[in-house]
């Protein structure tokens, strides 16, 4: 019994450690790869009103703030997203097809030394501004 049980953690570490089961690489070609440090925005052109007006006046705001801050703009051109980290870790992100002028407006910043931000238009720049203090 208890040679049964070496042979089953010796199989389980050599398992652990075979490099080659990591080899299942996801296809990207499906996914806007961002590398480098940037906003990403979607561009819609939804219906003028007072909603919509009020929600693009926030995203500029935040947008302008994001220029001077040093990130670049990237327009989105595809829905699913890859985040390509500096330490290797991808973050891949699958944008649902906008529900209203919040969804259609979202703003994604990225730095490559962290995790993707989504921004939450009624906070304003201080989430902005601890995403940029984080280490």
């Amino acid at each position: 019994m208890k040679k049964i049980l070496s042979l089953l953690l010796v199989g389980s570490f050599l398992f652990a450690c075979n490099p080659s089961r990591n080899d299942h690489q996801i296809d990207k070609s499906a996914y806007e790869v961002i590398s480098e440090k940037c906003y990403v925005y979607r561009e819609f052109k939804p219906a003028p009103g007072p909603l919509v007006d009020s929600v693009l006046q926030l995203r500029k705001q935040i947008t302008d703030y994001l220029d001077q801050q040093g990130f670049k703009a990237h327009m989105a051109g595809k829905d699913s997203l890859l985040f390509q980290r500096a330490n290797t870790q991808e973050v891949m992100i699958e944008l649902p097809q906008p529900q209203d002028a919040w969804e259609a407006n979202v703003v994604i910043v990225f730095d490559p030394q962290k995790n993707p931000l989504f921004v939450n238009l009624h906070k304003g720049t201080s989430q902005i501004d601890h995403y940029i203090q984080l280490k």
